[in-house]
């Protein structure tokens, strides 16, 4: 439909973007890139999948390459050396974002944390996170909360272990990590015990997701952002407001506790709404939301697509399974349950993890950046206000780096220094330089744990139907980029186990 929403509009692009396109071309010795189609460029070579495309091409074209994108111009670099360039080098002058038409839809999207220029707002913003939220301290004294919720993740895989039946490994995923975060931040379950409601939350989430990773023409051709051509900012706009409005009333029942003098909470909102009340600290009721906002999407949806992206591997690969199991017995056994103190006994699990973000990066293109000036990458020009893409998918996958690259093999990493701090750029899951996900610190507490619990409290095998070489692991692409087909698994509880 996209495709032919496009098509019929080439004849209005070539009337109203003439005088534009001619007047804004690129500056010359811009990096090589396919020469695309008059007016729409290579808009159509971006296909469902634009991580896997734009790595085809890199094949073609090199290592940092300039594509036409209607009458914008993007450059993507697809080689740790390029990434290094912009994420670490001149990471100043990429210190922008190109942001979506579509992130506009949201209630404040100047508020948001993820989507800011690198200014004082974003440092602002940034720092409170921190040094509120993911500090060494501050996760350590929230490990009661961790281990709670993974708890209650392995009591609703035992009763559906007692039926035999399968479960969603994504969506129980998502459900935990999903409270994780309402607790770190409002000190309150989003969903039930039970996970009923954890559906509404993952399509509000997907929604808002999948919809500003899409290819939109309102992002090729600004002059026509106005029309909404393929109706992106209609169909995102309701998830945006149904989040803040559940926000909004968790504000509301703060701020009436605030003002009868109840006990603090001492959580991450009450951190919010004490910065509300300092003057000039830029923060106010409605600019909170967007920022909450980037924090549950993050928090929640890439963490559970990482586990259901692990497991999945680990289905397919059962000696890969056994040996994580194994690692676990030996070092923890049966008598209690494993504890976030206990991931730096279990060095093959947490190579597991590490293989699963290198195959599976929950934001394969990472976010998009925008060059502020002029400048220069390995001879060529980066032109000012270009977006630029950091293709870390293509990088993980790069065969000059790694051995046998599209191979699961968690074995790579045992003994391996490499980390997820962006200085290793062959190996980039979380970004790097100054806007490294700042969320790193708790996703990898929380993938770490949340994996080695379910594999030590079940033996897990596919329902009836696929089997381990037919396991379907094709990607859907968006901001991240979640399993196609979700997983469903069916756990059997160990007997032996004692907690």
């Amino acid at each position: 439909m996209e495709l032919y929403i496009l098509l019929f509009c080439i004849p209005l692009f070539l009337i109203i973007l003439k005088p534009f396109l001619h007047a804004s071309s690129a500056p010359k010795n811009t990096p090589p890139g396919p020469k695309g189609l008059p007016i729409i460029g290579s808009l159509l070579e971006l296909g469902s999948r634009p991580n896997q495309s734009l790595a085809a091409l890199a094949k073609i074209h090199g290592p940092i390459m300039t594509l036409k994108l209607g009458s914008i111009t993007a450059i993507v670099a697809s080689s740790p050396e390029a990434a290094k360039e912009i994420l670490q080098k001149q990471e100043q002058i990429f210190s922008d974002r190109s942001v979506p038409d579509v992130i506009t839809a949201q209630p404040n999207p100047q508020a948001t944390l993820a989507w800011v220029p690198g200014d004082q707002r974003w440092r602002n913003r940034r720092r409170i996170c921190s040094t509120q939220m993911f500090t060494t301290q501050r996760l350590d004294s929230l490990q009661h909360l961790r281990h709670k919720k993974v708890e209650e993740l392995v009591l609703h895989f035992k009763k559906h272990s007692a039926r035999g039946a399968p479960v969603d490994i994504g969506r129980a995923a998502f459900a935990t990590t999903l409270n994780l975060m309402s607790n770190t931040i409002f000190s309150i379950d989003m969903v039930d015990p039970e996970f009923e409601t954890a559906q509404e939350f993952k399509d509000l989430v997907w929604r808002i997701m999948e919809d500003a990773g899409k290819p939109n023409l309102s992002d090729y051709f600004p002059l026509i952002k106005m029309f909404d051509l393929q109706g992106v900012k209609r169909h995102i706009r309701p998830s945006y407001l149904r989040l803040h409005q559940i926000f909004d009333e968790v504000i509301a029942k703060r701020l009436e506790a605030r003002k009868l003098g109840e006990s603090r909470k001492d959580d991450f909102l009450d951190v919010l709404l004490d910065q509300c009340e300092e003057e000039g600290s830029g923060f106010n009721r409605e600019t909170i939301k967007p920022l909450i906002l980037d924090l549950f999407i993050a928090g929640s949806d890439t963490s559970a697509i990482t586990t259901e992206w692990a497991m999945a591997e680990l289905l397919r690969k059962p000696e890969a399974m056994e040996k994580a199991r194994e690692e676990i017995i030996q070092k923890i056994g049966f008598e209690r349950s494993v504890k976030e103190s206990d991931i730096d006994l279990l060095p093959y699990l947490q190579s597991v993890v590490k293989e699963t973000m290198r195959l599976h990066p929950a934001a394969p293109l990472l976010l998009p950046y925008k060059a502020k000036k002029d400048t220069q990458i390995f001879g060529f020009t980066i032109p000012e206000n270009s977006q630029v893409l950091v293709n870390a998918w293509a990088i993980a996958r790069d065969p000059n780096y790694w051995k046998n690259p599209i191979s699961f093999m968690p074995e790579r990493f045992l003994g391996s220094d490499s980390g997820y701090k962006g200085k290793d750029f062959e190996y980039i899951p979380f970004g790097a330089g100054r806007r490294i996900c700042p969320g790193m610190p708790l996703a990898i507490r929380m993938v770490n744990l949340m994996l080695a619990s379910i594999i030590q409290a079940f033996k897990w095998k596919l329902p009836e139907g696929p089997t381990q070489e037919k396991l379907d692991m094709e990607e859907e692409f968006g901001v991240t980029l979640r399993k196609a087909v979700p997983l469903c698994a069916i756990p059997t509880f160990q007997e032996n186990l004692k907690f």
